[in-house]
């Protein structure tokens, strides 16, 4: 379990953060011309409605009632001009504010679906190397919770790009009205902006720590969930419980520390407006009892300014999400532009249905952060239709050997070639065609049992009979309730150890690969079945070479060649008989694995005997 945490990034100064933010919108509006362009125009058409309200009002005001309040008579077509004048300015609203929300809700979530797509396509891009470096819970957050904070700001864009509109127009409207009641009413800007960015500056950091915290708390629950088993197997429910509460509650009282920024600043931000209505209407009405300024003149602007208070918030919400979208776009570049790519050739293996040959030529590898290589200099050489098994002790580099030879990692020096060709020049796709692996750890998918022995693609019913035949999977596939179609759960969760991984060797048998790669594939079955799985595959064998990690006598015997490997050496080679003659270290391990299968074999026939 990782404990550490990931230091938080200091956010830099606020006009360091205004112009990245800005650069981050300015990147989002390039990708989504469109719906940005249409929801900016509906934005425009709601500003000017907006504005034009207040404007239809002093002009009915001015018009209709005044002069009805003045003669002391309604008449009908007065009534009718003020319903026709504001029901047409409510229909451009209308429209204005459903081209806006429609359509800055696309382009922030096609937005979200294009860079989760493209955070997506990275992680399949990158090596072993680079995930076994990255937290499976970071990369989680990164593809969502950071993705989705990155373009959050696009829902209040189009309305604050609206609230320019509407404050250029109110402006020159306030201005043509009468410029000295303008001045006073427009003072309320300097206040609102200079209250946002002090608003910014407490905001800032708090955003991302908050959004840092909620990585790690994706990080956590990962593990927790991830370990499960084992957490319940050693009793650490409670600890475990524990280190996610300690982490939950930091996020806890991060997040109600951003809550309580907003609580004293949102406030303020929505009274300034408000103060300008009150000191418009003060003014207007002192100069309205001079005869300098005409009742509807003063009804237009404030009015005017009591449908700018609510809208001026939409600046104040573009500002404080612009922390959290320069936050969340540097953590998700950070994937998109990490580096260790695998880089691929173009040359394509013929296609041949025969065993592939495999050589391993002075490999060298060493796994981040250590100092001496878990590799060094080793050379193997598998002939196409041989079985070749490795031998050595744990933490000899056997299983980084099996990834070396399928490629999911790159050595440091010397290569890897499949019937003679240099992996690295071959092109993508072609290494996974021709070779399978079967791990020791399998995976399964919350899918029927045809979906996890095919992965999805299609098949006849009986090239999967067969493949579960050879893995020794098909009388107990055959008992379950649908057959193929059975769900087996997530992860297999329905199956035992054996089975999930007698399905996992079925899934490489049914590809026909050219070269088959077993990394202690049948250690969860039980020895008679191995023997007999080992049968089929020596059945099957004719089209395929076998690499096989071995433990047990019986796998090691099945091997044309046997290599022994001690701490990234290769320390002898030859067949199972010519080992056990001429080197000593292999003599004891595989003699130690005898004793504990014929312990193992002892007990069982106890067991049958008392029962």
């Amino acid at each position: 379990m990782s404990s550490a945490s990931a230091p938080v990034p200091r956010p830099a100064a606020t006009p360091a953060v205004l112009r990245r933010g800005l650069r981050v919108i300015w990147s989002g509006i390039r990708s989504q011309p469109r719906p940005t362009a249409v929801a900016v125009l509906g934005s425009t058409l709601w500003a000017a409605a907006t504005v034009g309200t207040a404007w239809a009002i002093g002009w009915v005001t001015d018009r209709v009632i005044e002069p009805a309040y003045l003669n002391r008579s309604v008449t009908a077509g007065g009534l009718w001009l003020i319903f026709g004048v504001l029901f047409g300015v409510l229909v451009i609203n209308v429209t204005g504010v459903i081209l806006r929300r429609v359509w800055a809700t696309v382009a922030g979530f096609n937005l979200q679906a294009q860079y989760r797509r493209d955070v997506t396509r990275q992680y399949l891009r990158l090596p072993l190397s680079w995930h076994h470096a990255h937290p499976s819970g970071q990369l989680l957050s990164n593809a969502h919770a950071d993705i989705e904070a990155t373009w959050q700001v696009f829902n209040p864009l189009p309305m604050a790009i609206g609230v320019v509109v509407m404050l250029v127009i109110a402006g020159t409207m306030m201005v043509m009205g009468d410029p000295f009641l303008a001045f006073v009413g427009l003072l309320v800007f300097p206040g609102l902006f200079l209250a946002n960015i002090v608003f910014q500056r407490f905001m800032s950091p708090r955003i991302t720590q908050a959004q840092q915290l909620r990585a790690e708390v994706a990080e956590v629950a990962h593990e927790s969930f991830e370990a499960g088993l084992i957490v319940k197997a050693m009793g650490r429910e409670e600890e475990e419980t524990e280190r996610f509460r300690k982490k939950t509650h930091e996020l806890r009282d991060s997040l109600i520390l951003v809550g309580r920024t907003r609580g004293v600043f949102e406030p303020v931000i929505e009274a300034i407006p408000t103060l300008g209505t009150l000191a418009v209407l003060g003014v207007g009405t002192w100069r309205v009892s001079r005869g300098e300024l005409a009742a509807a003149d003063v009804v237009q602007m404030a009015y005017l300014f009591s449908l700018l208070a609510f809208p001026v918030r939409a600046l104040g919400w573009v500002l404080a999400e612009i922390p959290r979208s320069v936050v969340g776009y540097d953590r998700v570049q950070g994937v998109l532009r990490a580096e260790g790519s695998m880089p691929y050739g173009d040359v394509r293996l013929p296609e041949v249905s025969g065993p592939a040959s495999s050589e391993l030529r002075d490999v060298v590898y060493s796994h981040e952060g250590e100092e001496q290589p878990t590799i060094r200099g080793v050379s193997i050489d598998v002939e196409a239709g041989s079985t070749t098994a490795l031998v050595g002790p744990t933490g000899s580099g056997k299983t980084t050997l099996t990834n070396l030879a399928l490629r999911l990692v790159d050595a440091d020096s010397g290569s890897v070639h499949i019937d003679g060709v240099d992996a690295r020049e071959l092109a993508r796709g072609e290494l996974p065609a021709v070779a399978t692996l079967v791990a020791q750890q399998t995976f399964m998918f919350d899918d029927t049992v045809r979906g996890n022995v095919t992965l999805g693609a299609d098949a006849d019913d009986e090239s999967v009979w067969e493949a579960l035949r050879i893995a020794q999977a098909d009388s107990f596939v055959h008992a379950l309730p649908k057959g193929l179609d059975s769900v087996i759960g997530e992860r297999g969760g329905t199956l035992s150890g054996g089975q999930r991984q007698r399905i996992a060797l079925a899934r490489a048998i049914w590809r026909k690969p050219r070269l088959l790669v077993l990394d202690d594939a049948t250690s969860a079955v039980d020895p008679s079945v191995e023997q007999a799985i080992l049968a089929g595959l020596r059945e099957a064998r004719e089209g395929m070479t076998v690499l096989v990690v071995a433990y047990r006598m019986a796998t090691i015997m099945l091997a044309d060649q046997v290599v022994y490997i001690e701490h990234g050496r290769v320390v002898d080679r030859g067949t199972h008989g010519e080992l056990l003659q001429r080197c000593k270290g292999y003599a004891n391990l595989v003699q130690a694995y005898a004793r504990e299968a014929a312990e193992r074999a002892a007990v069982a026939r106890g067991e049958v005997r008392d029962s």
